[in-house]
């Protein structure tokens, strides 16, 4: 069992860190109250569930401060039962964070009425210096954007700055509505259709006889090597952007022919390249 703890300043950083560490398929949970994190890194080494084998938790200065001095020996209880355990400290300059707030117009968590922002920063520090005493890993995110902070977060972490992008594959057919949420969608109307060969109209694409008769057409197979190719090239783009799931749509008339194989064969690819595949063809039964 792994339990990593992404504590730091607020504005440093820490919800993107905990949202990649999520992306990464850690459990994550934001601001844990520190009496809970006990119970919490003691009861991982007895968790049978494979979703908990890694978790993240987040933790801030609004915990107890005596809590806070507490957490080296809170870890040592935690390594002692077999759970392996790190600590991550976010850091930014104050006049950083000071500009941060700003643009976001979010509150700090310390702020009052008889408390200004630069002050609350200055609290801050002090509370939390207990963890950052003991942190395996500080980051400073002053000259650090989003994205960037993402890549420090998979390297330190996990040792992969390019994770996979899991991808929804949908046939759908136009003559049913086109299906929502989706990001990018092909019309392969365009390409011979299998429904006026009478032999072919009753099968699918899943049909190896359908499969045959698409295949023989040049169009079919430059269709299914475009789309792959745009993939190809932009999916890891988006990956850097922080997009690790994607839904592609390709719709025929029907959603009976044409769709379904084009997305069984764009299955293929994906699969061959890493990336983990869902598929639903939404007019078949």
């Amino acid at each position: 069992m792994r339990l990593v703890i992404v504590s730091g300043l607020s504005g440093s950083g820490k919800s993107v860190a905990l949202r990649t560490l999520e992306d990464l398929g850690f459990y994550s949970i934001d601001n844990l109250p520190l009496f809970l994190l006990k119970d919490l890194a003691l009861g991982l080494k007895d968790a049978v569930d494979e979703v908990f084998s890694n978790t993240a938790v987040g933790v801030d200065a609004r915990s107890n401060p005596e809590e806070l001095k507490n957490l080296p020996d809170l870890i040592l209880a935690a390594q002692a039962r077999g759970v392996e355990c790190q600590v991550v400290f976010l850091d930014a300059h104050t006049d950083t964070l000071i500009r941060r707030f700003s643009e976001t117009r979010r509150r700090h968590p310390l702020t009052r009425q008889e408390r200004p922002l630069a002050e609350a920063i200055k609290l801050e520090r002090q509370l939390l210096e207990p963890i950052r005493q003991v942190a395996d890993i500080r980051i400073d995110t002053t000259l650090t954007n989003v994205h960037e902070l993402r890549d420090l977060v998979r390297v330190r972490l996990a040792g992969d700055a390019s994770p996979k992008a899991s991808i929804l594959l949908q046939s759908f057919g136009f003559k049913h509505g086109l299906p929502q949420d989706t990001d990018f969608l092909f019309d392969v109307r365009c390409l011979p259709n299998p429904h006026w060969q009478s032999e072919l109209k009753p099968l699918t694409g899943l049909a190896r006889p359908v499969v045959e008769f698409l295949e023989s057409s040049p169009d079919v197979i430059a269709m299914r090597n475009d789309i792959a190719a745009y993939f190809d090239r932009w999916i890891p783009l988006f990956e850097t952007d922080g997009r690790f799931y994607l839904t592609i749509a390709i719709g025929c008339t029907g959603g009976q022919h044409r769709s379904v194989y084009l997305v069984e064969a764009l299955r293929g690819h994906f699969e061959r390249s890493g990336h983990k595949v869902m598929v639903r063809h939404r007019e078949l039964p």
